[in-house]
């Protein structure tokens, strides 16, 4: 059998119709996945969904607010009758807001700590009952560099990401007995649309080249092969880990 084959497997993404969880996306479908796109712009979604299909790759797309329990709920219980049984669960749902903590607005606050903690965390609980019933799955959550280290003007995305970290490990404490692993990728400095802004910013674009060991930004493709690792059975004595994926940068000071 082929290392890394996902050929049968049913792969969720959250936040996967456009930046980064498109490159993930693309990368499960080409290892034989099935892949479910998912986002809360259903139009959107819509179309990332024929793109994917013009190209001839097997996927489906869902909105929902990972946010909203009773959305999720709705969704994955269409996705299981309409698709299958969701063997991979990527959590990628994320959003983004700067400025000093003593000036973020609660309303930000709440959103940013909501869609990258609670909502890993409502999804997951929904989906891992099928997992628990069959003895297998995978459970990947993206999380960051600063899961491990604070930075300036981003802290309730500091606080969720490191949120994301424990609660990956709470998952592989809970879950670990029903042989479902949970791991979690944290991307260093990559170049989305997230980030294109600040890739743009030649003062910023200089620090970040300083400051990581490999000399540049990386490429969201460069996150596929431990994407696939995690998602395949290559992973099944893998559990409660967080790799980091950012050209050095946390192991040099």
């Amino acid at each position: 059998m082929k290392r890394f084959n996902l050929q049968g497997r049913t792969a969720l993404l959250t936040g996967s119709y456009r930046g980064l969880g498109v490159v993930l996306a693309r990368g499960l479908a080409d290892a034989g996945a099935t892949v479910v796109l998912n986002g809360r712009n259903s139009q959107a979604l819509s179309v990332t969904v024929s793109d994917f299909k013009a190209e001839g790759y097997d996927v489906y797309g869902f909105p929902f607010d990972v946010t909203d329990e009773t959305q999720i709920d709705d969704a994955i219980t269409k996705i299981e009758k309409q698709v299958g049984p969701i063997d991979i669960l990527v959590n990628n749902a994320g959003v983004q807001k700067r400025a000093p903590l003593h000036e973020f607005p609660t309303e930000d606050w709440q959103a940013i700590i909501n869609t990258h903690l609670t909502g890993a965390f409502f999804v997951s609980r929904r989906v891992v009952g099928g997992m628990i019933d069959r003895k297998r799955g995978k459970i990947i959550n993206i999380c960051s560099t600063v899961s491990e280290v604070g930075r300036q003007g981003i802290g309730p995305y500091t606080a969720a990401k490191g949120g994301l970290r424990m609660l990956t490990r709470a998952m592989c404490a809970d879950w670990g007995c029903y042989n479902i692993q949970a791991n979690g990728i944290a991307p260093g400095y990559f170049i989305t649309e997230m980030t294109r802004s600040m890739a743009d910013n030649p003062k910023f674009n200089d620090w970040v080249v300083d400051r990581t060991p490999a000399g540049r930004w990386g490429k969201p493709d460069e996150l596929i092969g431990v994407l696939l690792l995690l998602a395949s059975d290559e992973s099944s004595f893998i559990n409660g880990q967080i790799i980091v994926v950012d050209g050095g940068v946390l192991a040099t000071m």
